[in-house]
């Protein structure tokens, strides 16, 4: 398994409040976070970047058998993270109503397991087609879900950028886990919505199709992305689950 992330600033936004990163546990098996930051100056960056430091913290010293005790793990785990960052927008006033997306994936045996609250996405690029495994948590999308406006419209709709959940902003948080088997081959995308506001999944599947080095892959994204105006931070992970050598699909050494 090969993993390669990217998060640039883009050409519209003064800092990056994305952060992406990821981290192997006791028993060898991949977390891989993707966090979209919003909130005042710097308040957004402070939000993503606990997001994933401390979940990933908290990964490290783990280990998992099935994907229903990495579910649960993933739900308490991300529930404490959650407080962790609510409390600090308390405690100090120029990070109030901070908050942040939050997409994680994790391996056990030969299933994945999603975790997912905001609009920062999850994708499987299996035989030649990108599937969206997750569901965005905004406000377009629950117009598209009711009727009221179509998928095109929602690219350009003006509430857009309005989230239905995200991470941090209250006590109370609703995680959508998704679990799936892993299939030899699978290319998993894990990106925040600067790539996916510039870029639709056809585009982003032509590029996935390249056969390129899985860290030009990720280069091509960014810059297509900021070829395209660049509008938000974009942060781009992918993660290569091809079996060599006869290992198990989960198991990397991190470089």
């Amino acid at each position: 398994m090969q993993i390669a992330f990217k998060s640039d600033r883009g050409q519209n936004r003064a800092i990056n409040q994305d952060y992406v990163s990821y981290f192997v546990n006791e028993a060898q098996q991949p977390l891989m976070i993707v966090c979209d930051g919003m909130g005042g100056h710097k308040a957004g960056d402070v939000a993503s970047e606990m997001g994933v430091s401390h979940l990933g913290a908290a990964w490290k010293g783990s280990r998992f058998t099935n994907s229903e005790e990495l579910s649960r793990w993933l739900i308490a785990n991300i529930q404490r993270v959650n407080d962790l960052v609510f409390q600090k927008s308390l405690d100090y006033s120029d990070l109030d109503g901070m908050g942040t997306t939050l997409v994680a994936a994790a391996i056990v045996g030969k299933e994945i397991v999603f975790a997912n609250i905001g609009d920062s996405r999850a994708y499987v690029y299996r035989n030649y087609k990108l599937r969206q495994i997750t569901e965005d948590h905004s406000l377009v999308n629950e117009f598209i879900k009711s009727g009221e406006i179509t998928p095109e419209e929602a690219q350009h709709h003006p509430r857009k950028n309005i989230l239905t959940r995200s991470l941090g902003v209250s006590r109370k948080l609703d995680i959508d886990i998704i679990a799936m088997p892993l299939v030899q081959g699978d290319l998993l995308l894990l990106c925040s919505d600067g790539l996916t506001n510039m870029m639709d999944d056809e585009e982003i599947a032509q590029m996935l199709k390249e056969w390129l080095p899985l860290e030009e892959k990720v280069l091509s994204l960014v810059d297509k992305a900021n070829a395209a105006g660049g509008l938000d931070n974009i942060t781009v992970l992918l993660a290569d689950f091809t079996d060599r050598e006869g290992e198990p699909l989960w198991r990397q050494e991190r470089n």
